[in-house]
């Protein structure tokens, strides 16, 4: 008793140096019953206390546009009441958010924080058996954040009904893109919303909330239905469970080579799929170069603020510097940010650059990062520039500005040679001509189809080519 005791004293403590979002509550925002367990203390006060870091000011923006950017760079980094706060921002729960209203992003946050472990980790490990030996959480902590996480799914259920299957496939694709820039462990994370052996957003299969969400239950004394909406937005199937622990495998990660091995034994069928899902991973790309920069009617952009990582990708970045700004000036003439295509950073204004900032909802700064340079060539790809999207293709060919990706560096040089790109479709007959990893499987036929479309629009190293190879043909038939 004495260890129970002392746990919930430490962790009541900690919760008060948390304040709460706009309105006055308690440390834990729970009280006891007299039968010795807790109920909420009133409807207000049933939420967890926020940190404070969470509504930081800087004075660069107004208050709104401020905080979320602000909320937005904690959730990329996977702070679970920021993503529930940027939930419910978007949602417009508030009055004064009516200007930010946008269904499908409140969506993707509050499915980003019901698939957050830190929702249902438990905070204290230690001494939680009860009454008739029940296991139940002995921190106040742990019953505000469940219930942060029951309410969670009925919000996201009811934005769902709502919703077309177009609009949840966007919501889909932009928490399968936030995830899968979060390196093994996002992978992992997207591994375990395919599994049907976890619960619906990947915790275990024994979570009350999740349990409650998918077969329906009672809360407060009250029945409650499945949540059909947000329990089936991501289809449970062994083969993207599989591709996904496989992706995260291939980033080098120890654990998740161990937890791929545990997949594959735990049911006898899994291991077969082991030689489809390698081809696939391969074929693999997420759904968006970077977070679509929509904004709505306020102005405020939907900034991606993932950060690439590890040590491949700081060096891909810092080789940006190789790349002639003259592509990047041509991506920003495309893009509308210019007039004419400048040379060089210092060809452009201060106002110019403030102005591409301001589209990708980052600072505006005036100082053009490598990383935005990057996002320039990306963003007049994702616009339908051909000359982007080849420069795009050979930076993933070389790992210049990103890591090489040559299932990427393929998709980019396909969407060129669509728009007639002769060095596209040059370079697609090299990828057939020789096979790549499995991403273009060796085609002979194939390739001489590339090599004649790139021929026919003149490019010279596909004519010599051609001229060559038809030489040749002359003299056999001699």
């Amino acid at each position: 008793m004495g260890a129970v005791a002392a746990l919930a004293t430490l962790a009541v403590a900690s919760c008060d140096q948390w304040s709460g979002s706009g309105r006055e509550r308690g440390a834990s925002g729970w009280e006891p019953t007299s039968g010795g367990g807790r109920r909420p203390a009133s409807t207000d006060r049933e939420e967890c206390p926020r940190p404070q870091s969470l509504y930081q000011r800087s004075g660069e923006f107004n208050d709104q546009e401020q905080q979320i950017r602000h909320l937005r760079r904690q959730a990329f980094r996977g702070d679970f009441f920021a993503q529930l706060e940027l939930g419910s921002r978007y949602q417009a729960l508030n009055e004064t958010d009516n200007n930010i209203r946008d269904p499908i992003e409140a969506a993707v946050w509050y499915a980003m924080a019901l698939a957050n472990s830190d929702g249902f980790t438990p905070v204290n490990t230690q001494a939680r058996r009860g009454l008739f030996d029940r296991l139940r959480p002995v921190s106040s902590f742990d019953d505000c954040r469940n219930y942060e996480r029951w309410r969670a799914y009925g919000r996201l259920n009811g934005l769902l009904n709502r919703m077309s299957g177009d609009e949840r496939e966007a919501v889909r694709d932009r928490v399968i893109y936030i995830l899968s820039t979060q390196d093994a462990e996002g992978f992992r994370t997207l591994g375990r919303l395919h599994d049907a052996m976890y619960g619906p957003f990947g915790e275990p299969a024994d979570n009350r909330e999740g349990r409650d969400a998918f077969q329906g239950g009672r809360r407060n004394g009250r029945r409650h239905h499945a949540l059909q909406a947000a329990t089936s937005l991501f289809d449970r199937n062994d083969v993207d469970a599989y591709l996904f622990n496989y992706l995260a495998m291939e980033t080098g990660d120890v654990s998740a080579y161990v937890l791929l091995r545990d997949f594959e034994r735990s049911s006898a069928s899994r291991s077969g799929y082991a030689a489809f899902v390698e081809s696939k991973a391969r074929r693999w790309t997420a759904p968006f170069e970077f977070y679509p920069p929509e904004a709505p009617p306020s102005g405020v952009p939907h900034s991606d603020e993932s950060r690439a990582r590890g040590d491949a990708a700081d060096i891909a970045l810092q080789r940006m510097g190789e790349l002639p700004f003259v592509h990047v000036g041509r991506a920003f003439r495309y893009l509308g940010v210019t007039t004419g295509v400048p040379l060089g950073v210092g060809s452009m204004t201060r106002r110019e650059v403030e102005t591409f900032e301001a589209m990708l909802g980052h600072p505006m700064e005036g100082r053009l990062s490598y990383l935005e340079r990057v996002r320039a060539i990306q963003f007049a790809s994702e616009r339908g520039s051909s000359e982007a999207q080849l420069v795009l293709a050979v930076m993933y060919s070389e790992g210049i500005g990103v890591p090489a990706d040559y299932a990427r560096a393929f998709y980019w040089y396909e969407e060129a040679a669509r728009q007639g790109s002769p060095e596209a479709s040059f370079a697609l007959s090299t990828f057939f001509a020789l096979g790549v990893a499995g991403v273009a499987d060796q085609d002979k036929a194939e390739a001489v189809v590339h090599r004649l479309e790139s021929a026919l629009t003149g490019f010279r190293p596909s004519v010599t080519r051609l001229q060559a190879v038809l030489a040749q043909v002359s003299r056999s038939q001699r």
